[in-house]
């Protein structure tokens, strides 16, 4: 969607679950789309405020809840905001605005969660709810058996303790960590405290949602089984009330 808060006739009919954008297209051709008393053409492009038919049946442009897995390089801003480039919508194809679930450094990689479901989203960066994200580390030299088990009991930055974490599977200068929290730069500020510096931060997990298979700069909207799993550990049922 455009800054003008308009899109093209094609996306508009997917975007709201009519038919494919090809079909679309074909529809639009045929003649079988309107915006308002007049015929569609190619190119178009509706907003709210447009009343688009097809077969003379109006469109219900219903809000349509979205969840988003997306691969983030190093190198994306996880913001919305066009003051800093490249951010999410410099790199994100999609119809909607969407806005991240929690944040990833510029520096840092990997599974970002993205929607336009603002309940949903409050409840799954809530620290309290102490949603687990788990990330493969890496440092400019392997951690000492000392060192891994003073950071899983907490560590004193940013005026507070961190909460107990879990570190396993070290392999030389690398490791998994599973925070339930999100502080600033929690883990880059964790490392520091005991003299390590983080050459490489990859998030592969958020809650249930893993990274696996998604290509690196690629995205794909979440099954229904990964957002009924969300909607659960979030502590609301199907249709996003309160459970």
């Amino acid at each position: 969607m455009s800054d003008d808060g308009k899109m093209r006739i094609n996306r508009y009919l997917s975007h709201y679950g009519v038919c494919s954008r090809r079909e679309a297209d074909r529809w639009i051709e045929e003649g079988r789309v309107r915006i308002g008393d007049r015929k569609a053409v190619p190119g178009d492009r509706v907003g709210t405020d447009d009343i688009v038919y097809v077969d003379d049946s109006p469109v219900k442009a219903e809000h349509i809840p979205v969840l988003m897995a997306y691969h983030k390089p190093c190198g994306v801003i996880c913001t919305t905001s066009g003051k800093e480039h490249p951010n999410l919508i410099d790199v994100i194809d999609y119809p909607d605005r969407l806005f991240p679930i929690g944040r990833l450094d510029k520096d840092s990689s990997g599974l970002l969660l993205l929607t336009n479901d603002g309940e949903l989203a409050d409840e799954l960066m809530r620290g309290r709810n102490a949603h687990e994200k788990e990330y493969l580390v890496s440092t400019g030299k392997p951690l000492s058996d000392e060192v891994v088990r003073a950071m899983e009991q907490g560590v004193p930055i940013l005026d507070t303790m961190t909460r107990p974490c879990r570190i396993y599977d070290r392999e030389g200068k690398s490791f998994h960590i599973i925070l339930t929290q999100g502080l600033n730069r929690q883990i880059r500020r964790m490392c520091e405290y005991f003299g390590y510096r983080v050459t490489a931060l990859h998030r592969i997990r958020f809650v249930t949602v893993t990274l696996d298979g998604l290509e690196k700069g690629h995205w794909r909207l979440l099954s229904e089984e990964e957002v009924s799993n969300l909607r659960k550990v979030a502590g609301k049922d199907k249709d996003g009330s309160n459970g």
